[in-house]
């Protein structure tokens, strides 16, 4: 962010002018003053400034209570009211419904509950949930439920992450380790033996670098009826499919009259579903239908085709022409190359290869709730943030489980919320989360030492040591396991020493 649009940013959330030009030629942007203290703000301006500057942009919360609702002004009734009519009520304001984030309390689960604060234990409510669900039918006695409680209560504590643990570097190992050990080939697709798709290290490097169009596209389009019908599936495979001019017809130049010349070819438009009907309500516009003589196995015959005129003597026009008509769509879904049927269990369900996940929900016989792809980016873009998060733990968990290597599914989690936690999905590098962390020094030790170094002097950053990078490189302990905690030796004084 430029400073003239750090001052314009800060001009609109009620900032003064003079306050935003000093925090933008310090250095600051809107992000940054985010993450800021008022005692770090205090060697620039005012600290009362600060505390209010952070509360305008919502990095602290206001401490004024909100003032009360105005009553609606009542409108001055007209003196010459009618007689005998009656004045409407005033209609009261709705109150807002507030939606039930979570359900109720069942049964078990309340007794539950009453049995672990008898044991003064903890568990959370997922967990009691399924307890519940697994003792349901089944009589369990009170000093057998308090001993079971215990010994849960026992393992769950057992297996929850230590205080001050470093998360990151643990989840990072149990990835990268096993990532050492994944082949580098491509293989084919999961018992669709005619389609090739990116498995192994290159798809998970993809995963992360969050590529906005896989190396291979690959689609899985379910059909809400009918997915037992072979006929029916094999139409809506033809229909979306997408067929190009050159797919159907055998395409010529002719140099002599400066056209370019389009024969149909019966057989290949029959396996593609397409009639010479529609062929003819495509090309109307800018080709003609003759009838032209073609020689074919030294025998000339005349044949039903179409014609394009250059409209000029110029050898380059007609090649683009010819281009222009090679890749001119008849039919299908834009993107979609390749669709193949395959069974699974007692139904069918369609391939393709090449992604469109909006247009395909369109349809109106495609399930929206299985149809998937593997593109993340165009999960992000039509169904939102939440299901490109559920899409990256998917791929990146199969992509590991396929080459056998088996990754607690919590390592991969934090790595797609790391990517996504921010409303928009981005890569692992410098483009993306690496490039974006709030110290100078464990950005320069990632890549591009010398510029990040060279920036952050200009602009005056403050590195506060707070992660593992930078306090490893300066050479002291990091603020992780016992490192995080001071200890404070407070000696006894002569008084209390006698006593």
């Amino acid at each position: 962010m430029s400073r003239a649009a750090t001052v314009e940013a800060l001009r609109k959330r009620g900032v003064a002018k003079r306050t935003a030009e000093i925090l933008a030629d310090a250095g600051f942007t809107l992000d940054k003053l985010a993450g800021s203290r008022p005692d770090r703000l205090k060697k620039f301006i005012a600290e009362k400034d600060a505390i209010r500057l952070l509360q305008k942009i919502g990095a602290m919360p206001s401490e004024k209570p909100l003032p009360p609702p105005k009553a609606p002004a009542k409108r001055p009734t007209k003196a010459r009211a009618k007689a005998g009519a009656a004045t409407p009520p005033e209609e009261a304001e709705a109150l807002p419904e507030i939606p039930q984030k979570s359900p109720a309390l069942t049964k078990g689960e309340q007794e539950i509950y009453e049995a672990l604060k008898e044991v003064g234990r903890y568990l959370p409510r997922s967990l009691v949930a399924e307890l519940a669900t697994k003792m349901h039918g089944i009589k369990v006695g009170r000093k057998k439920l308090l001993e079971l409680l215990t010994r849960i209560s026992d393992r769950y504590e057992a297996h929850r992450i230590d205080p001050n643990e470093s998360a990151g570097i643990v989840s990072a190992q149990s990835i990268g380790e096993p990532g050492t050990q994944m082949t580098m080939r491509t293989f084919h697709y999961a018992g669709v033996a005619e389609m090739n798709v990116t498995l192994g290290l290159p798809r998970l490097i993809e995963i992360v670098d969050a590529r906005r169009v896989p190396s291979t596209p690959i689609m899985e389009i379910h059909i809400k009826e009918g997915t037992k019908d072979l006929d029916k599936m094999r139409r809506i495979a033809q229909e979306i499919e997408m067929t190009n001019l050159e797919d159907i017809t055998d395409i010529e130049t002719d140099l002599v009259n400066m056209q370019v010349l389009i024969f149909p070819d019966d057989h290949r438009m029959k396996a593609r579903g397409v009639t010479y009907t529609d062929l003819e309500e495509k090309l109307r516009r800018f080709a003609t239908p003759k009838e032209l003589k073609r020689t074919v196995g030294g025998a000339a015959k005349n044949v039903k085709g179409f014609v394009v005129e250059a409209g000029e003597p110029s050898f380059k026009k007609l090649q683009k022409i010819l281009e222009q008509m090679k890749t001119t769509r008849i039919k299908g879904i834009e993107g979609i190359r390749r669709a193949i049927i395959r069974r699974r269990g007692e139904r069918y369900v369609i391939y393709t290869e090449g992604s469109n996940l909006a247009k395909v929900l369109e349809l109106p016989y495609s399930d929206p709730s299985q149809t998937s792809t593997n593109s993340i980016q165009e999960i992000f873009d039509v169904l939102g943030v939440e299901a490109a998060r559920n899409a990256i733990i998917k791929e990146a968990n199969d992509t590991l489980q396929e080459q056998g290597l088996t990754v607690d599914i919590r390592h991969i989690m934090l790595v797609s919320d790391m990517m996504t936690n921010d409303g928009d999905v981005k890569a692992i590098g410098r483009h993306g989360i690496s490039g974006r962390k709030s110290s100078v020094l464990a950005r320069a030790a990632f890549e591009i030492t010398a510029h990040h170094l060279l920036h952050a002097a200009i602009t005056g950053e403050v590195d506060y040591l707070d992660g593992v990078a930078e306090n490893v490189i300066v050479g002291q302990p990091v603020t992780l396991g016992t490192g995080a905690v001071n200890l404070v030796y407070r000696p006894t004084s002569k008084r209390e020493a006698s006593k």
